[in-house]
């Protein structure tokens, strides 16, 4: 029993270790210890005890990482959220406990069998991110070991494997190290074969940094805008408060000759195609800057709402419009509504209305600009970029509002995962955030522009297209698979031993 409670701390102080290496503090270094912790705890452990260490790294990771939730939407938004993933990794806690005796049946002596170690364990932790980010109802992809790269140099593993790949190099990586020093007993064969191992990961990423620093084929000059609006979902401010500080924002810079003009989502806070008002106003927008006007706002049609993005011209109104694709579970919409409203009226009286699934597609143009647009939390929908690239996307706008989540973690964060875009499909993103964190990333994830929070401003940039096919677009969609099955067949073989 002490020995178990000893594995509950381990799984607990490496699941708090590995969230700081998430914006902010972005301490990325860490991720190379709380990983190991994590998934070393699971070593040895029967199926119950694997559940139970899985709900406490689940709870005590995502709760770390997603502490945002709770700042200003409250407790029990972020219990929800934290609650449904704990149960998810109890589950997938039995994939990686099944992985690592799979592990035990290897030869750790040698480095094929460590290197073999580790991928039947990155194989099961990445099948849990992987599921854990479509199930349920579109699921939860934020907190993916990868998004904890963004800062470092080892983002570009991202380029060559995708975000679900770079995922399972890392724990790939630290399981292999930490085999190497259980199990090669001679010192200097230890630092032998680790250093082999470094040699290794650190190998592979001159390429896809010279691969993404010559990519840009051309550019478009973009102004993106921060109004500092408070948009927020218990916002007091008044419809056309936020038209308004965008607005002001713009009128206090000198954009200068542009090809786009970018607000964020809900940045229009009047829907344009139902107000001749608003309609005015972006004729008046795209007419003074002589570019189309991308921007966000609420759209009606019919007796349907969706969270939508349009593309405006003076003279011809909305010529483009993309829809969301994926709206938030229990943030836009509420799942099977007439089921849980009576369970908490006063919690779903937050998700007053129901957002519509869009179904155009996600890319607009702007001059020689192909652009896939990522509204807010878009930015971790793999499949939505995918379909970017389908269409013939060289650049990608991100808008979006963080107004919900006041002056936290949440904002940084997801512009680490914009930056993770930016390197797994080798094209620009332009992040514009009605409060920030604003930035303009280039494919090789440098900020090439950036706006500070709560202040307001323009970001004027030429931004790089690109056209490159980067080796995650072609393999990231066949390896996230052939890892999910890789990491649920152990579990098919504790069955049969169990049965046996």
């Amino acid at each position: 029993m002490k020995a178990f409670v000893l594995r509950l701390a381990q799984a607990g102080i490496g699941a708090f270790v590995a969230s700081l290496a998430f914006p902010q503090p972005g301490i990325w270094p860490l991720l190379f210890i709380g990983v190991p912790l994590m998934v070393f705890a699971f070593r040895r452990t029967t199926v119950g005890q694997s559940i139970i260490l899985g709900a406490v790294t689940g709870f005590v990771y995502y709760g770390a990482v997603a502490k945002w939730v709770s700042v200003y939407l409250g407790l029990a938004p972020w219990l929800g959220l934290v609650g449904l993933q704990t149960v998810l990794f109890a589950v997938g806690g039995i994939a990686i406990g099944a992985a690592w005796r799979g592990v035990d049946t290897l030869n750790l002596h040698t480095v094929s069998g460590r290197l073999l170690g580790g991928f039947f364990v990155a194989a099961a932790w990445v099948a849990r991110e992987a599921i854990a980010a479509q199930f349920p109802w579109g699921g939860f992809g934020w907190g993916r070991v990868s998004h904890g790269l963004a800062d470092s140099p080892f983002r570009y593993l991202a380029t060559l494997f995708g975000l679900t790949g770079a995922s399972a190099v890392v724990v790939l990586v630290v399981v292999a190290y930490v085999l190497t020093w259980q199990n090669v007993s001679v010192l200097k064969g230890k630092a032998l074969h680790l250093s082999a191992i470094t040699a290794g990961l650190i190998a592979l990423l001159p390429f896809p940094y010279l691969l993404l620093a010559a990519a840009p084929s051309g550019s478009v000059r973009v102004a993106a805008v921060q109004g500092n609006s408070d948009s927020a979902l218990f916002s007091s401010a008044r419809q056309g408060d936020a038209i308004a500080k965008h607005v002001a924002a713009m009128n206090e810079a000198n954009i200068g000759q542009v090809e786009v003009v970018i607000w964020p989502e809900n940045a229009m806070d009047i829907d344009p195609l139902r107000s001749p008002d608003a309609a005015a106003l972006a004729d008046s927008i795209s007419t003074a800057t002589m570019a189309p006007f991308i921007f966000g706002t609420i759209t009606e049609q019919g007796n349907e709402t969706f969270n939508s993005v349009l593309k405006w011209y003076p003279g011809h109104g909305a010529v483009d419009q993309y829809d969301k694709v994926h709206p938030v579970p229990f943030a836009e919409y509420l799942p099977n509504r007439d089921f849980f409203y009576p369970l908490a009226p006063s919690l779903f009286d937050m998700v007053p209305r129901d957002y519509s699934f869009g179904t155009r597609d996600p890319v607009m143009t702007a001059g020689e600009a192909i652009a896939g647009i990522a509204i807010c939390y878009d930015i971790v929908d793999d499949a939505l970029f995918r379909d970017m690239l389908a269409n013939n996307a060289n650049v990608i706008f991100a808008p979006t509002n963080n107004s919900d989540f006041g002056r936290t973690d949440e904002g940084i964060q997801q512009l680490g995962i914009a930056r993770m875009r930016a390197v797994e499909t080798g094209r620009s993103v332009v992040n514009v955030s009605t409060v920030g964190v604003s930035a303009v990333i280039a494919p090789d994830g440098s900020d090439l522009d950036r706006l500070d929070p709560f202040t307001p401003g323009v970001m004027v940039a030429d931004v790089p297209l690109s056209t490159v096919v980067t080796p995650a677009s072609v393999i990231g969609l066949p390896l996230e698979w052939a890892l999910i099955i890789m990491g649920v067949v152990p579990i098919v073989g504790l069955r049969r031993s169990r049965r046996e």
